[in-house]
């Protein structure tokens, strides 16, 4: 499905070439009539022979026209980019020749880099002189060249005596015919340019489809908005479909939202395949005859899509921009769009409203605002500007790390398939790392990768050298270090899948409660070695009523690193109230407490207490330890076991 667009000055006789092509006239204001739904307003449609290489002989194609007479108009409608154009027809009146807005308008289209066009030469009934019209030939042909339309065929036609409207139907069909199909990025989104409600229907939206498929029954989003809802029926030229196709004009009915909820410049997509923006990078190309500077900060009018959205301008890299300067800005809009890497867009000044230039969106994402003259962001930009894939790929898992697959492949802009098989070659090349966080991936650059295994290393040899008595970080509080250093918020499952990814390289150890270097082990001075066999004695002499934990660091010398140790080495347990027991002593007492409440049913603290012939304090911290790991439950004054076989180890 293909759509035309219209340019040209006023009054040169666009919407009467358009009626003498299609027969529809695309400037009445269509009524909603009780047979169905209608896209009339400001466009029609004509058939025209399908000419390309795979097309069977005879087939024909239907093929959108927009028109719009109004050069502001003109910029609003002619969708940008992927959601734009596919070709233009460029009206020139034989009796006036190129006028003030014929220039405009081929400096839009230049801007948008339509894919071609043909210009057609109109009124030359009111022309006599054959010569004259081998003038205002000369005059476009020269007006074109440096120009998307510098190829384009030049048709002599009228739109009321019917003259070369043949040839014209032939010049379009070949133009089209050259075209490669549209890009299929399978994230279909639809730039809302018309809302109203018919009886018995609803709420209709209309636009141009570009990148992917709507289908009866979709369940759609409604961006920025955020509204949802459900695709009731679609219709393309006054019939009904059951699938919209990439490129194709589309009225679409809505259920689940109210017209007055809509508005132009909204855009309708697939749930969780776009996110709106405030915030841009792009490429930019001032007109040659751009009425002033681009400056840092100027106001200015942002075009793309359906949208027009007020903005200020972030110039990176330059002081200002000229007529004819190319450079790179990041614009601050006033109001959330949706727009994909590799849209074109308009800027223009907002009074006297004039074009200033337009370019290509590099990144609707940025993750911050930039420097304005940091090498780094300039290179990134450069390199988004070539537009090789696997370079796009890296470049926007740079900025998006610890995404999915479908995530980057989304972000990234590219179609479906250059995405799958650029991600493809960088895997093979080693280039990309996907991490399996709990059977979603998350990727990085192998460059990130790099940093988090470094920034990881770091903490844990900070933690080391301040902790020098401790196996390792406990697990939460690296976590917590690691996305303050990594800048990223960071999962457990995400966390998990680092470690283990770290492990499997050799770079850290861990185990369920800790993470440490590889290779790292506590080692003691012969003094210190000297203080815990001291303070194991002492808990060996007295098993059930051993030092308490003040008692333990006099012991200790007073070193808390050494308790720390013998705490994470397990060769203590610390229980609640100041208890500490040896690992084998304090399973004791637990096995022999479940031995007594399997014969009897159960146990006080009295008879614990005597059982063990302690004090009440360990004998209570030993039963508060089982309730906390729900081997026994409390009852009244008494304790029982809450069911057989529950084991009591860590």
């Amino acid at each position: 499905m293909r759509v035309i667009g219209t340019a040209g000055h006023v009054d040169h006789g666009k919407s009467t070439l358009v009626q003498a092509l299609s027969g529809i006239d695309p400037d009445r204001l269509a009524e909603e009539k009780a047979r169905g739904m209608t896209i009339d307003l400001g466009f029609a449609w004509i058939d025209l022979p399908l000419l390309r290489d795979d097309a069977p002989p005879g087939a024909i194609e239907s093929v959108g026209i927009v028109d719009v007479p109004g050069h502001i108009d003109f910029i609003k409608n002619m969708l940008a980019g992927v959601g734009g154009i596919d070709a233009a027809l460029l009206v020139v009146a034989a009796d006036e020749g190129v006028m003030p807005q014929t220039r405009e308008h081929l400096a839009i289209l230049d801007l948008l880099a339509a894919p071609n066009g043909v210009v057609a030469l109109t009124k030359v009934d009111l022309i006599d002189d054959p010569e004259w019209l081998d003038l205002i030939e000369l005059d476009l042909a020269e007006l074109l060249q440096s120009t998307v339309l510098a190829d384009a065929p030049i048709v002599r036609v009228s739109g009321k005596t019917g003259e070369g409207l043949d040839e014209l139907r032939l010049a379009l069909a070949s133009t089209l015919g050259a075209l490669p199909p549209r890009r299929n990025r399978a994230r279909p989104r639809l730039p809302i340019d018309r809302v109203f409600s018919l009886s018995g229907f609803g709420t209709v939206v209309t636009g141009t489809l570009s990148d992917g498929y709507f289908s009866v029954g979709d369940a759609v989003e409604i961006l920025p908005i955020g509204l949802s809802a459900r695709i009731r029926g679609l219709q393309t030229h006054r019939q009904p479909i059951e699938r919209g196709e990439p490129g194709s004009r589309l009225a679409i009915n809505l259920s689940g939202v109210g017209t007055d909820e809509l508005h132009r410049g909204a855009v309708v997509v697939k749930p969780d395949t776009l996110r709106s923006t405030k915030l841009i990078d792009v490429s930019v190309r001032m007109l040659a005859d751009a009425p002033r500077l681009m400056v840092h900060n100027l106001a200015v009018d942002f075009f793309s899509g359906a949208s027009e959205v007020p903005a200020r301008v972030r110039l990176l890299g330059a002081q200002e921009l000229g007529p004819g300067d190319e450079g790179w800005l990041q614009l601050r809009l006033e109001r959330p769009v949706v727009v994909a890497a590799g849209d074109r867009y308009i800027l223009r000044q907002p009074s006297p409203s004039a074009t200033l230039g337009g370019g290509v969106v590099l990144a609707p994402h940025p993750r911050r605002r930039w420097k304005r003259f940091d090498p780094a962001v300039i290179q990134r930009l450069e390199t988004l500007a070539r537009g090789a894939p696997d370079e796009i790929l890296l470049q926007t898992l740079t900025r998006t790390p610890f995404c999915s697959r479908d995530e980057l492949f989304g972000h990234s802009g590219l179609d479906l398939d250059a995405a799958r098989s650029a991600y493809g070659e960088l895997r093979a090349a080693d280039a990309v790392v996907e991490l399996d966080a709990g059977g979603a991936s998350a990727l990085l650059t192998l460059a990130r990768w790099e940093e988090t295994l470094t920034a990881l290393e770091k903490l844990l040899d900070e933690f080391h050298a301040q902790q020098s008595l401790r196996q390792g970080m406990p697990r939460g509080e690296a976590r917590t270090r690691l996305s303050a250093a990594a800048g990223a918020k960071l999962s457990p499952r995400l966390f998990n899948a680092i470690v283990e990814q770290a492990m499997a390289a050799d770079r850290v150890q861990a185990d369920d409660a800790l993470i440490w270097r590889a290779g790292f082990e506590v080692t003691l001075s012969p003094g210190q070695e000297a203080a815990v066999e001291r303070t194991l004695k002492a808990f060996a002499a007295a098993p059930f009523s051993p030092p308490n934990e003040g008692q333990t660091r006099k012991l200790l010398g007073g070193d808390d690193g050494l308790l720390e140790m013998l705490v994470e080495q397990d060769k203590l347990v610390r229980l609640g109230n100041g208890v500490l027991l040896r690992r084998q002593d304090f399973e004791t007492m637990a096995t022999r407490i479940q031995d007594r409440l399997r014969q009897h049913g159960a146990i006080t603290l009295a008879e614990t207490r005597d059982l063990f012939q302690t004090s009440r304090k360990f004998a209570q911290a030993v039963l508060e330890e089982l309730d906390a790991r729900r081997v026994t439950r409390r009852e009244g004054d008494v304790r029982v076991l809450r069911g057989e076989g529950l084991k009591i180890e860590d």
